[in-house]
């Protein structure tokens, strides 16, 4: 994997890409969810690599793709994606969004539907306005207090033990937390502009359908959120297929990496 920069009016996007399988093959783009970065796909990108084109982001303002002004919505985030994507000649992406990396693939899925080929939610949920209630969009527009007035080393540990039931992905999650230590500020900041764009694109009210060969993968421990109540109607609705991970939390990937990458391979061999 080779780490690149994308600039933006914002700032720039680091990103990591092997595309050594050529433009026409299939790519594999992985999208952390939020105050997450690429390394919440090592475990992918380990199994994948030598087999697909593949690119992992830190989506912007996380990682290293900081400073990074925090003035873009969910859709600038889709652009800049296609944008990398062209700039790198891949163009047959196949989207692997974890929790935020979903909603961002379902933004790319509403501006670029011809192009997305394949989707796969680890931990997500819909964006339709249609599935959530009144006070959760207001609650998201004000999170951004809680994570500044959260006493830091209890934010780190519910923040990693709280997504993860293994000991790899609690430990990786406090690695990537560990980013903003002594930063508090950032990481509230980061949290609640993440939030605050959920919310604005939720209220958007626009189809967001998946036009593409789709998987929606979810732990049966996934205490974030409503994320598996959200999972049973997006399931329900849509009739994407739904693969429930035994035993593992929000970073499903994370917690069973093998289990997850043969979901993954499965949809891609389908194509």
């Amino acid at each position: 994997m080779q780490e690149k920069l994308y600039a933006t009016l914002c700032g720039e996007i680091h990103y990591w890409v092997n595309s050594d399988r050529g433009p026409a093959a299939i790519t594999l783009v992985f999208l952390p969810g939020l105050t997450a970065d690429h390394r919440l796909f090592d475990k992918q990108i380990a199994c994948f690599e030598g087999k697909y084109n593949l690119l992992v982001w830190d989506a912007p303002g996380h990682g290293a793709s900081w400073p990074f002004r925090l003035e873009f919505s969910l859709m600038d985030k889709a652009q800049w994606l296609d944008e990398i994507l062209c700039a790198e000649d891949l163009h047959h992406p196949v989207i692997v969004g974890q929790s935020m990396g979903g909603y961002v693939g379902q933004a790319y899925a509403e501006r670029f539907p011809r192009k997305l080929k394949g989707f796969v939610a680890i931990d997500s949920a819909p964006l339709q306005r249609k599935y959530v209630t009144g006070i959760e969009l207001w609650l998201l527009k004000r999170m951004e207090p809680v994570y500044r007035h959260y006493p830091w080393k209890s934010l780190l540990k519910t923040g990693s033990k709280g997504v993860a039931t293994s000991a790899y992905g609690q430990a990786l999650m406090r690695e990537m937390m560990m980013t903003y230590d002594g930063d508090q500020e950032r990481y509230a900041r980061l949290a609640g502009h993440g939030f605050r764009m959920l919310a604005q694109a939720m209220e958007a009210d626009l189809p967001y359908k998946i036009p593409c060969p789709a998987l929606l993968i979810c732990g049966e421990k996934d205490h974030a959120g409503s994320c598996i109540r959200y999972n049973k109607a997006w399931h329900k609705n849509t009739g994407i297929p739904l693969a429930w991970i035994k035993n593992a939390g929000h970073n499903s990937n994370t917690d069973a990496p093998d289990e997850v990458n043969a979901l993954i391979l499965k949809l891609i061999e389908g194509l």
